[in-house]
């Protein structure tokens, strides 16, 4: 079923403040009791809203430390493909991720293209079958 506003501007109220949502990202800090602000993924990520301290750069700190570790407990010392969806804290959570991982010492490729998950996976997939580790 489509939306009544569907394809139409968005109105005033539907429009977020980034300055504070960023703001919030590095400000404001989860508390591991509250389920409310834990990680929680979704179809196709993490889902969550650094207003109510559920998307922060705590987060994206300790996911990406997270991989880093799981990658190093099965051996894995290929590249890391990473890309952003087009919301206001990609940019954020990439700057952070990718601090991490430089921290220790994956080799990152880096899709600088607006896309979604779908097309990083053809990324990766190409490169897979044609070799490349």
């Amino acid at each position: 079923m489509t939306h009544d506003r569907a394809g139409q501007p968005a109105q005033p109220a539907d429009l977020v403040d980034v300055a504070r949502l960023v703001t919030s990202y590095y400000a404001l800090h989860p508390d591991p009791g509250d389920a409310g602000q834990r990680v929680a993924f979704g179809t196709s990520g993490h889902r969550g809203s650094s207003l109510k301290t559920a998307f922060n750069e705590d987060h994206i700190l300790a996911t990406s430390q997270a991989i880093c570790d799981y990658r190093r407990s099965k051996g894995t010392d290929g590249p890391l493909f990473l890309g952003i969806d087009p919301h206001a804290l990609s940019e954020p959570a990439r700057v952070s991720a990718l601090e991490v991982l430089a921290a220790n010492g994956i080799e990152v490729l880096i899709d600088t293209r607006d896309g979604y998950i779908p097309c990083r996976q053809r990324l990766v997939l190409v490169r897979l079958l044609s070799g490349k580790r």
